[in-house]
């Protein structure tokens, strides 16, 4: 694959993630797989906070809202990813952008 097409593949699912990242440029999209990989670890973490905090009567309520609109901010940067990935740009996103998981 080259740069453009798994740079791609790398935002579509996590396992089209670890596609990507076997099978593909992997020095050429190392930008959108770093930053697809931020993405999909966030939402792992957020499911988790929300799975621990749903046992706490009020503050899991309180929680659970916090994530569900953190959640809704990680789709958006997902689309944005998505969309720098398919113009071959490399434009960070807000707020996690400026996270380095692969060198």
């Amino acid at each position: 694959m080259d740069k453009k097409l798994t740079g791609i593949v790398g935002y579509i699912t996590w396992i089209g993630l670890i596609i990507a990242f076997c099978a593909g440029d992997k020095e050429g999209a190392k930008f959108h797989l770093n930053q697809s990989l931020v993405i999909w670890l966030s939402e792992i973490v957020l499911a988790l906070v929300a799975g621990v905090a749903g046992f706490i009567p009020v503050v899991g309520t309180i929680v659970s809202l916090v994530v569900g609109i953190c959640q809704l901010v990680l789709a958006v940067f997902w689309v944005m990813g998505l969309i720098s990935a398919i113009k071959e740009e490399e434009k960070p996103l807000p707020l996690i952008g400026g996270i380095k998981i692969l060198k």
